[in-house]
């Protein structure tokens, strides 16, 4: 079976530009959201999904209309490829059921990964820059080491709680707790 899937952002948006290619590509199965791509859990897109079978092909007008992200396009073509349904992509001429589509998927999936390894390599270099300063993260105290010092002295003293420190201060409790902890 070959089955379409449309989206339109918004209910004042209209599919029918959508619709009618997937119905000239042969579609004999609709199914259509009115949400934003943004969004995790589109209900036809989920409905599509319990309903395609091994050997269907899902047909989209455009990439940008199935996924969020180009990490999503690759989840929900591996949830596809494992299922054994092919996928067809109007306007980009992409078609996994032929050797160029799986090659153009291929090269999605890998960019994809590309992407994830640059951005874990990234946060991994630059979550250890302010280590190897001596800091530990968070914003930057805005307490004097003086005002430290005697916060410090007003906690052992126990003449004020810790709110009361926090107060006087204009700084939170937890703020408290790390100058005294420190």
């Amino acid at each position: 079976m070959i089955v379409g899937y449309a989206r339109v952002s918004t209910l004042e948006q209209n599919e029918a530009l959508q619709t009618d290619a997937l119905d000239k590509a042969g579609c004999e199965r609709l199914f259509t959201d009115h949400a934003s791509g943004a969004k995790a859990h589109r209900p036809e897109l989920d409905r599509l999904l319990d309903v395609i079978r091994d050997g269907d092909t899902l047909v989209v007008w455009k990439l940008d209309r199935l996924g969020r992200s180009v990490q999503n396009l690759v989840d929900l073509m591996n949830l596809l490829q494992s299922r054994g349904v092919g996928f067809r992509s109007l306007t980009e001429n992409m078609d996994t059921t032929t050797p160029g589509g799986i090659l153009v998927f291929n090269v999605f999936a890998a960019m994809a990964q590309f992407e994830r390894d640059l951005i874990r390599e990234r946060t991994k270099r630059d979550c250890g820059r302010p280590w190897a300063r001596g800091r530990k993260g968070g914003r930057p105290s805005k307490l004097t080491e003086q005002q430290r010092t005697r916060i410090r002295e007003l906690y052992q003293s126990r003449t004020l709680t810790v709110q009361e420190i926090a107060d006087q201060y204009h700084v939170s409790r937890q703020t408290i707790y790390s100058v005294i902890k420190a």
